[in-house]
């Protein structure tokens, strides 16, 4: 199918469900689900975000703010994932525990609303990973629309910037926990420490950065290759901004950012089991 075809299948599917709960992050996926589908099915079409500790503050706030500016209903979840030992203990299948409690939320809010199905933002490229999340959605009965229309990334941004969307460019982002080496005991006091080094970093307007935390004292630090100058040239602001975080030493990942990289240390039998 090109383009124009696997949006249509896009919009042909929503209409189809008459009524659906999207989880809603404020991200480049479920931001253009959110339009499309209310597009479509108008307050039919409705946004549920998960306040959580996960999320940074300011990412919780630009989802209320997109999802009024789209004109989607919008209700707000609490999840408490940390009182989760499942899921604070991080191993392998950490998103798999995480994304069960999150659209079990949901569905509860699609059946009190009466809406028939509950979505979520996945595309086409997400196959291509290890998302262990992706188990707990099938096993729930989410639909995800836009990796049914295969529909991918680069793909999503496309039509993103048709339609006029501030999230067109957006930088990829994922919650905090996937910050940590699998095996890592997630805390709080860590998610703080890494969600400062990100909020001063993202200051400087990285095409895409990430901070992993390892060791409980070193923060590897992932840019994209034509941006690793900028650290040679303000080392020491970002050395002493990072160390006051609680970091002892600061790290540049001469590979640079790359999607799960924390995925690469497990074997394809794993990977295979998600």
């Amino acid at each position: 199918m090109n383009l124009e075809q696997k949006y249509q299948k896009l919009q042909d599917s929503l209409q189809e469900m008459e009524s659906v709960a999207i989880g809603f992050s404020g991200g480049v996926d479920s931001t253009f689900l959110l339009k499309v589908a209310h597009d479509v099915l108008g307050d039919k079409a409705v946004a549920v975000t998960s306040k959580s500790e996960t999320y940074p503050q300011e990412q919780y706030e630009e989802a209320q703010r997109l999802a009024r500016e789209i004109g989607a209903p919008h209700r707000i979840i609490h999840t408490e994932e940390l009182d989760n030992d499942d899921f604070a203990r991080n191993d392998s299948n950490r998103c798999y525990y995480c994304k069960k409690e999150l659209f079990s939320s949901v569905l509860l809010i699609a059946r009190k609303e009466g809406l028939n199905y509950v979505l979520d933002g996945s595309n086409y490229d997400d196959l291509d990973d290890y998302r262990p999340g992706l188990k707990a959605i099938k096993e729930l009965k989410v639909r995800s629309p836009l990796l049914e229309a295969e529909l991918t990334k680069a793909e999503i941004r496309e039509l993103s910037n048709r339609l006029n969307l501030p999230t067109w460019d957006k930088p990829s982002f994922a919650c905090l926990s996937s910050r940590f080496p699998y095996g890592d005991q997630i805390t709080q006091e860590k998610l703080t420490m890494v969600d400062g080094a990100e909020r001063y970093l993202r200051k400087y307007d990285f095409k895409q950065l990430r901070v992993r935390h390892h060791d409980a004292k070193t923060a590897r630090i992932e840019v994209l290759s034509e941006d690793m100058p900028f650290f040679l040239e303000h080392r020491e602001e970002v050395v002493t901004a990072v160390k006051s975080l609680g970091y002892t030493y600061i790290t540049l990942d001469l590979q640079g950012y790359r999607t799960g990289s924390m995925n690469e240390v497990l074997t394809d039998e794993v990977k295979g089991n998600g």
